[in-house]
């Protein structure tokens, strides 16, 4: 299923094609951990439903933020 999400600081409507049900987004939406829901997805393509940031940009986000973790 083709995924629709805005980027979270351009507003940038991109889309990304997931192996997804509308079973599963709807068990997602009413409050089931997306893990749980979507157990054959991987981080990236959950991490995408949840924010529309796309694996390098999120990486390229919160990449200082693992760093700080290691002080």
């Amino acid at each position: 299923m083709e995924i629709f999400r805005k980027h979270p600081f351009t507003g940038a409507e991109r889309s990304l094609k997931i192996a997804v049900t509308e079973k599963q987004l709807n068990d997602w939406s009413k409050g089931m951990l997306i893990q749980d829901a979507m157990p054959n997805l991987n981080l990236d393509e959950r991490e995408f439903i949840i924010s529309g940031l796309l694996p390098n940009e999120f990486d390229a986000i919160f990449k200082d933020d693992d760093q700080e973790d290691d002080l």
